[in-house]
């Protein structure tokens, strides 16, 4: 009876302090899944703003012979993100290493500093991929499934993303940071399409 009566008023105090359900709990806050949520639907948005109006031949244009179309942007795009959630499943598979994020070397901001400040130019060679799609209108859908599935992931998922670990070239992160270098990606490849827009002699139509 003591041991039941102790039991009811540490879970008073625990419901009085809004600690219940938290021990233990190592899945997302909702101000990161907020956060990560906000990011991938805006990116999202911007992307598909700037594509969806364009006619073939600025969807085809060229600075030069080296540099990619707004097209090859795209595919690779989203050639791209689906290999990174393929990475980021896989790495979910794995046992929570919680000793590990002593091995950490960047927090959420000096990854997001880290990646704002390292867009490389359109100009630069870029190289050449093989894609199973036929039209922008088929990679915009599959971006598009990919994309919602991204997102109901990061609000519904309990799973526990910052004790799983996958290695990025600047170094080990963890999976929610992950999930921050993979919207990214589209934020980078955004640049690079506008980059193509802005040129002096992208075509009107």
């Amino acid at each position: 009876m003591l041991k039941r009566t102790k039991g009811r008023i540490l879970l008073s105090l625990l419901v009085i302090t809004g600690l219940a359900g938290t021990i233990n709990n190592t899945s997302l806050s909702n101000q990161e899944r907020k956060f990560i949520s906000g990011k991938l639907k805006e990116s999202r948005t911007d992307l598909l703003n700037v594509v969806k109006s364009l006619s073939a031949s600025q969807l085809d244009y060229k600075i030069s012979s080296q540099t990619p179309s707004i097209r090859d942007c795209f595919y690779h795009f989203v050639l791209t993100e689906k290999k990174l959630w393929v990475d980021l499943e896989a790495a979910m598979k794995e046992p929570a290493r919680p000793e590990k994020r002593l091995e950490l070397k960047m927090t959420d901001d000096d990854l997001l500093n880290m990646m704002n400040s390292n867009v490389k130019p359109v100009s630069e060679e870029f190289k050449t991929i093989n894609t199973k799609w036929n039209s922008m209108t088929e990679a915009i859908s599959a971006f598009k499934s990919l994309r919602s599935q991204q997102m109901k992931y990061v609000k519904t998922t309990t799973s526990d993303l910052r004790n799983r670990f996958i290695q990025i070239p600047a170094g080990w992160v963890d999976c929610y940071q992950y999930i921050i270098y993979l919207s990214n990606n589209s934020d980078q490849h955004l640049r690079k399409i506008q980059d193509i827009l802005l040129h002096p002699s992208f075509p009107p139509k």
